[in-house]
């Protein structure tokens, strides 16, 4: 597992997110969790032509902002 952080703007504030990448992800786990203040927010895993999907959500975070979070993730090419 590899950790990271990544921020993203949104309504004139920035957010900042721990990011923790399973570089090995099988179909029983997702790819990516994402966590805000230590709290998780929701998970991504990979789906057809390298866009990322919603693979759990806790309902947190508004659903624009988990899609600045996967526009993140996606310009990483991980």
């Amino acid at each position: 597992m590899e950790k990271f952080e990544i921020s993203v703007a949104w309504n004139n504030e920035n957010h900042h997110f721990e990011v923790r990448d399973y570089m090995h992800h099988d179909d029983k786990k997702c790819k990516y969790e994402v966590f805000k203040e230590g709290q998780f927010v929701v998970s991504f895993e990979p789906g057809a032509h390298n866009f990322l999907h919603i693979c759990k959500n806790t309902g947190l975070i508004k659903e624009e902002l988990l899609d600045l979070v996967a526009e993140k993730l996606e310009s990483y090419h991980i």
